[in-house]
């Protein structure tokens, strides 16, 4: 009777572990990334034939940490490039993700608190090596996108500004052609080591932001405890990121944080997505005084999608605040940033974008103005920021 009890535990053991293995990335992937309304997504005729004529740049995207292969068709979570390239997404932000402490919120988030990467890790069999380091997750993830570019002739890494201008000539020939850049979502993934700068370069990052949802020991995080500024390695990392031609992203960072950026750089930076506090009060989103100070430095606002940016739901809410910063400082310095695959709430998934240039067009936008927010001000501010050509990157330490 003993030996059958442990022959019983032992199976139930193993289908424990087979299970989590095999289902728990796919469960945890479909309850947190969800969607708002279910496709299909059909959108007014005017806004549909605009739609059409568009190359969406989005600046904020993370599939990359879940279990999809981005060039498979899923039904579940935000995103994958089939449905990326039907909701006309020409140029994609990927971001990696490398930490995310358990019970994180909008009114603090402590760093050391348990992390939950490792686990989602796990589940999906990556390396062991990832399981222990935030640097290894990046590289990982940099590894799972190239090896989508190999596998898709219309999918380009783009690693500076010449891979940007052929992606263009390709899309007049190929409207399936997309351009795919890679971008670090808090740079704990240094672990404490400048120079790792250069390995994530090396690996294809071209963005990269310097806090995500906690304080790190670069500097605070909107949604950090302490919210401090810019710290010394902080400052030694900028100056790292300026020299590598790296794009600066100040998404989640502190207010204290971005001032001290910006009175350390000179160039254009992006805030990759974001709330605008002027329309939704929360700590996470821009006050009108750094929108008007990023946009003096010729960058651009990603707004994004997710209901607690815009505190609503549907992608109306989205166009407004998207008005507020084209009315403040011009609508040259807004810009799209989803948040797709974040593990919060939009809209729609990928194919439904048509639904904001048609909410872009109730707002009062021109179509004019609606493809410069969709895609045409991202790549302006990519043309100043990206390495010319990617041996002057590779050269450029």
């Amino acid at each position: 009777m003993l030996r059958l009890v442990l022959y019983i535990l032992a199976g139930l053991l193993g289908l424990a572990v087979v299970g989590y293995f095999t289902v728990a990335a796919p469960i945890a992937d479909a309850r947190y990334n969800t969607v708002q309304a279910e496709p299909p997504y059909d959108a007014a005729e005017r806004a549909e034939a605009l739609h059409d004529t568009l190359m969406v740049a989005d600046l904020h995207n993370d599939l990359l940490l879940w279990p999809r292969d981005p060039l498979t068709r899923y039904d579940r979570g935000h995103s994958d490039v089939p449905r990326l390239r039907e909701g006309g997404v020409g140029l994609q932000v990927f971001a990696a993700v490398t930490q995310v402490p358990r019970g994180r919120s909008y009114a603090g988030t402590d760093a050391e608190a348990l992390d939950q990467i490792p686990f989602l890790a796990a589940a999906q069999r990556w390396p062991v090596r990832t399981w222990t380091s935030r640097l290894q997750r990046a590289l990982y993830q940099a590894q799972k996108l190239r090896r989508a570019t190999a596998r898709d002739d219309a999918l380009t890494l783009l690693r500076s500004r010449a891979d940007l201008e052929a992606l263009g000539s390709r899309r007049r020939e190929a409207p399936d052609a997309m351009g795919a850049l890679l971008a670090v979502e808090g740079l704990h993934a240094l672990e404490g080591d400048a120079a790792h700068v250069d390995t994530l370069v090396d690996a294809g990052y071209r963005m990269m932001s310097l806090t995500h949802l906690h304080d790190n020991a670069l500097g605070g995080a909107s949604t950090g405890l302490e919210k401090g500024g810019l710290t010394d390695f902080g400052a030694a990392v900028v100056d790292r990121l300026t020299a590598r031609d790296v794009t600066i992203d100040l998404a989640h960072a502190s207010e204290a944080l971005i001032d001290d950026v910006l009175a350390r750089t000179d160039g254009p930076v992006v805030v990759s997505h974001t709330g605008v506090r002027a329309t939704c009060d929360s700590p996470r989103n821009l006050s009108d005084r750094h929108i008007e100070a990023i946009a003096a430095r010729g960058g651009v606002i990603g707004v994004g999608l997710w209901e607690t940016a815009v505190c609503g739901t549907g992608p109306a809410p989205a166009a407004r605040a998207m008005r507020h910063v084209a009315d403040l400082v011009g609508v040259e310095h807004v810009a799209l940033g989803t948040d797709f695959d974040g593990t919060v709430s939009v809209p729609f998934d990928a194919t439904g974008l048509p639904r904001l240039t048609e909410a872009l067009l109730n707002e009062g936008f021109t179509p004019r103005e609606a493809e410069q927010i969709m895609g045409q001000n991202v790549e302006r501010v990519l043309r100043q920021t990206l390495p010319p050509t990617a041996e002057r990157d590779a050269q450029g330490r």
